[in-house]
This record gives structure tokens, sequence and C-alpha cells, in this order.
């Protein structure tokens, strides 16, 4: 069986494709140098102390939560305290916090419940002297899994409140 010529540009396209995101930027390396970047504490990579790649993978952009429950365990409150740290120290960004809730239970009683982890969460930073009008909740019930089984190791990971980093460009 022998391949069109459309086919085989097809595929040469897609390897082309595929091989251009392997390197970001085109040097071989990853520190920035050549790609207009400066040193390898480039804005948006994790060893830049004010990025959101920084905040979501130091700092932790997420606390989980019990079963039916809005009540921040001590874990929740050390990571909303270093976010709330971060937030003061980096003042450019607003955050909104997403409240999810696992696959058990009614839309309506997941959207609720949602609502109460989200708003748990912006309480406690505003408590840690976040400013309230930088904060925002969003609840999600049971609709943006992280994960679909039905399972306890599932369950847990989709009780959770995510602390999700914008700037404010209006300022």
């Amino acid at each position: 069986m022998s391949m069109t010529l459309p086919k085989k540009l097809m595929m040469i396209g897609a390897i082309l494709a595929v091989s251009a995101c392997t390197n970001a930027n085109g040097w071989g390396d990853d520190d920035g140098v050549g790609s207009g970047q400066t040193g390898a504490t480039a804005p948006g990579l994790v060893t830049d102390q004010t990025s959101p790649a920084y905040f979501q993978q130091a700092i932790g952009d997420r606390v989980v939560f019990a079963v039916d429950q809005s009540t921040l365990s001590d874990e929740a409150q050390s990571i909303l305290a270093a976010q709330a740290q971060w937030l003061g120290s980096n003042p450019d960004y607003t955050a909104t916090i997403e409240g999810h809730a696992d696959e058990q239970g009614t839309r309506e009683y997941n959207l609720a419940l949602g609502a109460r982890r989200a708003a748990a969460a912006r309480e406690y930073l505003i408590s840690r002297g976040v400013a309230g009008n930088r904060l925002k909740t969003v609840s999600y019930g049971k609709e943006r899994p992280l994960e679909v089984c039905s399972e306890e190791a599932c369950y847990s990971k989709n009780r959770r409140a995510v602390t999700v980093l914008t700037t404010d460009l209006t300022g």
C-alpha cells in the first residue's frame, strides 16, 4: 500500500509541527538566551518567583477538602497563607478562586458546595491581608473534574478550591 502525495505532505507537516514544539527557543537550550529573554529566570518560568508558574508549582494553587466539607484543614490553611504572602508581594495579580466538588450528589448540591469552598478560601486570603477586590469566586460544582472514576482516589482530587491568577491590566 503506497501513500499518496497529499498524505505524504500532511505527514511531513505533522512531523515538522511536532518537532518545532520540542525546543522552546530554537537553540537547543531552555535558559531564555536567544529568545528575547535574559538569563534563566525569564518571566513565566518556575524559577521566576514572581511568575504564575512559580505560584502554581512552588506555592501551590489548590487546596483540598474532606467529603461534604468546606472547612479548611491545617494543610489548606498553610497553602493559603503562602498564597496570601505571594499575592501581597505581587500586587499586579488578581485571582479567581474556583470551587469544585466530586461527582457524588446532585448538580445543585455540588454547585453550592463548590461555592462554599471557594468562599472559604477567599475569606482566609482576606484574613491574611489580601484585598477582597482582588479576589473573585466561581463554583463549578462537579462539572470540571480532574479525574473521573468511582473511587476515593479520584473523588479526593476533585474536592478542591483552585486559585487562578490573572493580571490586573486596568490599573
